[in-house]
């Protein structure tokens, strides 16, 4: 049961170690956006890409550079372009790239992205159009698709059909874990559809998403897709549905998923992240709730990302935005916060909260700390974090790529 709200000034801990923060990458000018991240490419050793994604408006990368580590980010190759976006006669291409998981168990390194024609280019439109490819170790691409006959390109998981809706891995937060078994299983925010191939929004708000978890196993050197149960919430309580799942393991084989919801359009609600939990490897969730403080205190959190990590230290962490009083919708992005999650209840530790970054006093109150990726320091052991402090200049979707080490 939900007791109570704490305080966000009562939960910090009592003691902040220093963040250190260094420019990654550099804006390339006015009005331009650099968002950037950086992961391992093999199980042990210091290989790792780097991609840096340029922004102009919200929703699409305009174009992304590819380089390459082998000292553990010392050094770098020089970047190559990836495009991500081609006109054709349907109407533009858009990819966007979601970066790259290990898979503890074969080594193999599997990049994964999103990739759909827009008629009009309207970021929207992706609610409709976005597929999900993979290569694996560098070869060839393939499509996310359901096993079993009747499913393809178009018609590629249960109630998903390309031109109707759409299912997505929605940020580079939102990676896949695998199981003790080796099947390997993927968080996805699928647009629900009506009988009649509309896109369903009972919410209200700006978008609306159901969470659903893919479980895959390798055949060969590709891999077989299944869906589990999906994860539904209750339109009145979340007004976009559940988006932006992260998934990791709790103690005795269970799973926990946290998910973005959203007050958009109804600000008079909550604004909270909400927990679901599967004893079964996945297949079957419990009902989504608002995920509390490990003391069954509530605490507000906006419509954006999040990221859970188990560690090598054996704990699982949270990162992601904790607001002292309640949002609407997407802000304030700030402060982002890092927690331990209790691996027993599933739930986030009051006590230990610490401050990645915040917004400071002469910033404008729509900086956004969000949208980042994160990564255990093979090296430190640490945990870096790949953050854009985006609107922290003046000219809107400027902004450099930081890196945060923990």
């Amino acid at each position: 049961m939900i007791t109570r709200r704490a305080s966000l000034m009562a939960v910090a801990a009592p003691q902040q170690r220093k963040v250190e923060r260094e420019v990654f990458l550099r804006s390339p000018g006015k009005g331009v956006a650099v968002m950037s991240m950086a992961y391992y490419t093999k199980k042990s050793g210091g290989e790792m890409t780097s991609i840096e994604e340029r922004w102009s408006r919200s929703d699409t990368i305009d174009v992304a550079f590819i380089r390459r580590s082998s000292d553990y980010g010392k050094t770098w190759s020089t970047s190559i372009e990836r495009r991500t976006g081609e006109k054709t006669a349907a109407g533009m291409m858009r990819r966007h790239l979601r970066g790259g998981w290990v898979d503890p168990r074969t080594g193999r390194l599997i990049e994964y992205w999103l990739e759909g024609v827009l008629p009009n280019d309207d970021p929207l439109e992706g609610l409709r159009q976005w597929r999900i490819y993979y290569s694996v170790n560098g070869g060839p691409t393939h499509q996310m698709i359901h096993k079993g006959a009747q499913y393809d390109e178009r018609h590629w998981l249960p109630d998903v059909v390309t031109g109707q809706n759409c299912a997505m891995i929605g940020e580079r937060t939102c990676l896949p874990i695998a199981r003790k078994d080796g099947a390997i299983l993927w968080p996805l925010a699928i647009s629900p559809k009506t009988a009649d191939g509309k896109l369903y929004n009972p919410g209200g708000g700006y978008t609306y998403h159901n969470t659903g978890v893919v479980i895959s196993k390798w055949r060969g050197d590709k891999l077989e897709f299944e869906m589990g149960q999906p994860i539904i919430a209750d339109p009145v309580r979340t007004t976009r549905g559940l988006d932006e799942a992260v998934i990791a393991h709790l103690s005795k084989d269970r799973l926990i998923l946290i998910m973005r919801g959203s007050n958009d359009r109804k600000p008079e609600l909550p604004s909270w992240r909400w927990i679901s939990t599967s004893s079964d490897g996945g297949y079957t969730w419990t009902s989504p709730t608002p995920w509390t403080f490990n003391d069954k205190s509530t605490f507000y959190s906006p419509s954006a990302c999040s990221q859970l990590i188990n560690h090598s230290d054996g704990k699982i962490y949270w990162i992601g935005n904790i607001t002292p009083e309640n949002p609407r919708g997407n802000r304030p992005r700030y402060p982002l916060v890092i927690g331990e999650v209790d691996q027993d209840t599933g739930l986030l530790i009051r006590g230990s909260l610490r401050t990645v970054d915040d917004k400071a006093p002469n910033e404008d109150p729509i900086l956004t700390l969000s949208n980042f990726y994160a990564r255990e320091d093979r090296q430190t052991k640490g945990i870096a974090v790949h953050m854009t402090r985006l609107f922290a200049l003046p000219n809107g979707w400027e902004g450099d790529a930081f890196l945060y080490r923990l």
